[in-house]
């Protein structure tokens, strides 16, 4: 499997994780480890640090073993994620940033005007900018010109489980990706399946957090989606068989010792 590059990161996995929703550190860390993730993304509004005695989202993670991805969860608006990515990269050192932009409490989803403006001044400050939105690759593009380090469509809503629910748009990514950077699906998957379904169609990685978090072994899931995805990744590089209108036999109908139907026995 090739590996992934993001901004000139080269990556082996092609999962990235979230660290919300766990039941503890410890098994946030157990799962991790199982998922084989590189890149981890943790919320600035969950971060606690430098307080007296406090053992924060941050201490618990090993920097020498992941890169930390700080994002913008909780924005509402341009200027609010603006001030979460600084302070995310003051906390952090990490120039990375997840972008996340998000007025809507119900579903979720994505202000593409409000992530474009962050985008652009973010980039401008020397941020690499890994911005979530929704199955648009209208604004994917503009994202990329921009000077985006990925695009990030969601495959269905945040914490749904609803697996790919956008697969059609999600196509249209793909067959676009020569004009993108890489292609990373995120939020909405519930099953490993759906995770290689969604590499098989060219993403170039997917992030999962709650479909792990939230699963009855945690640990068994994240390895479940680690081996998901590397399947996945596989079949898109090895390059499917051609679709046919009709079946086609899979042993050969020539040289086989049985008479044809028009001769006599």
């Amino acid at each position: 499997m090739s590996a992934l590059v993001i901004a000139g990161q080269r990556l082996n996995s092609r999962l990235l994780v979230g660290t919300g929703k766990y039941r503890d550190f410890a098994l946030m860390r157990e799962a991790l480890e199982a998922s084989g993730a590189e890149v981890v993304t943790v919320s600035i509004r969950r971060v606690e640090a430098g307080a007296a005695g406090h053992q924060g989202l941050l201490e618990a993670l090993d920097w020498q073993r992941y890169r930390v991805l700080p994002n913008t969860a909780g924005a509402r608006t341009a200027a609010e994620a603006l001030r979460l990515a600084r302070l995310g990269r003051a906390l952090t050192g990490s120039d990375w940033v997840k972008l996340e932009v998000i007025p809507d409490p119900t579903y979720l989803l994505p202000d593409p005007l409000e992530t474009w403006r962050a985008a652009e001044i973010l980039v401008q400050e020397g941020f690499v900018v890994l911005p979530y939105i929704a199955p648009d690759p209208v604004l994917a593009q503009r994202l990329a010109r921009l000077g985006c380090a990925t695009v990030m469509p969601l495959a269905a809503p945040i914490g749904s489980g609803q697996g790919l629910r956008n697969r059609a748009m999600l196509e249209i990514f793909a067959q676009q990706r020569a004009h993108l950077p890489p292609i990373v699906v995120d939020a909405g998957l519930r099953w490993p399946s759906e995770a290689a379904g969604a590499m098989e169609l060219g993403a170039d990685a997917v992030l999962v957090n709650t479909a792990i978090a939230e699963a009855q072994n945690p640990v068994a899931m994240a390895a479940a989606f680690r081996l998901a995805v590397e399947a996945g990744r596989q079949a898109y590089e090895a390059g499917p068989m051609p679709e046919r209108p009709t079946a086609s036999p899979s042993s050969p109908a020539q040289g086989v010792p049985l008479p044809q139907p028009e001769m006599p026995l």
